[in-house]
């Protein structure tokens, strides 16, 4: 079955800079302005997170950022092209386990990703503040709200069942490999580090690839991201394309925030990168403090689920 869904209608970011220094706005993580008057019921970006900090502050002087950092530092070194081939190969076998998705959101709740500046709550209460938040704001996109559900529910390779890969190889920003390392990623001094600097095939703007080549033949560096995509796709979802897509690169913020690589979209991409720069706002600036009743909600993302996915998967 195919979800068909209408194309947000959003400005591009040359137009939404204008609109906003025209009409004194509030930029979003996305790229989106949030107008001065919303209603009482929308999502508000708050301006701090809970560890008093801005979002996404990778230079804030605390303990925290400091295993932050040297997190990247481990990141940027081992994942390699082939490490990423090698991962995909092992995983999209599928034969850890089988389990529904709402039992992985509860297995998630022993995850904790260190590669976070903003968050030190269990993992499935960012998975429901940020579906809650979207389903306040997008009422009638019941496939964003899932998508918003079971977006980090790759995490699970953190766990001892699932390989207990280390933290570098599960959570973090996402980047392309087997082409140069854009100086937008997060940490990039580190990449100097990385075996893949030595092959001169991988160091071009394109490296191996082509303009508008498209994400799906971009090898990405490996993590929760792609594998809940392997998961989702080979299970049979009828997600939209939309919803695989901010799955699958919700952790690339070299593209969907700084724009970097932008040249390897084809168009279908670009229509996608939409959605999830939508999505961005909600899974960035709604991690909070305030908890979800779990059991109030549960019932209709089960609703969702049994919708979307078979009964039981295989991870």
């Amino acid at each position: 079955m195919t979800i068909l869904i209408e194309k947000p209608e959003i400005e591009s970011q040359a137009e939404c800079q204008k609109h906003v220094e025209e009409n004194n706005e509030l930029v979003l993580d996305g790229g989106f302005p949030v107008p001065t008057c919303l209603s009482d019921d929308a999502f508000l970006a708050p301006e701090i997170n809970s560890f008093g900090h801005s979002f996404r502050d990778y230079d804030a002087e605390s303990e925290r950022q400091k295993s932050v950092e040297e997190f990247y530092r481990q990141q940027h070194i081992n994942q390699t092209y082939d490490f990423v081939q090698q991962m995909r190969k092992e995983y999209s076998k599928l034969n850890r386990m089988e389990m529904s998705i709402w039992e992985c959101c509860e297995l998630l709740n022993e995850v904790v990703d260190d590669s976070d500046p903003d968050l030190d709550e269990p993992q499935i209460q960012h998975l429901l503040q940020s579906a809650e938040a979207i389903r306040k704001d997008y009422p009638d996109e019941d496939w964003l709200h899932l998508t918003a559900l079971i977006h980090d529910l790759g995490k699970v390779l953190l766990l001892p069942k699932f390989g207990g890969l280390p933290q570098w190889a599960v959570v973090g920003d996402t980047f392309p490999l087997g082409c140069a390392f854009d100086e937008a990623n997060i940490h990039h001094k580190y990449f100097k580090e990385n075996p893949d600097c030595n092959n001169p095939a991988y160091n071009t703007k394109n490296g191996i690839y082509s303009d508008g080549c498209g994400l799906d033949n971009v090898t990405i560096s490996w993590g929760h991201d792609d594998y809940m995509y392997l998961v989702a796709k080979e299970n049979g979802t009828t997600l939209p394309s939309a919803g695989l897509f901010i799955i699958r690169y919700h952790s690339l913020y070299p593209l969907h925030k700084e724009e970097a690589y932008m040249h390897l979209l084809n168009d279908e991409d670009k229509e996608n990168l939409k959605w999830l720069r939508i999505f961005n706002k909600y899974d960035l600036y709604s991690k909070s403090k305030v908890l979800v009743d779990v059991e109030k909600v549960k019932p209709y993302y089960l609703s969702l689920i049994e919708k979307y996915f078979p009964s039981k998967l295989k991870w």
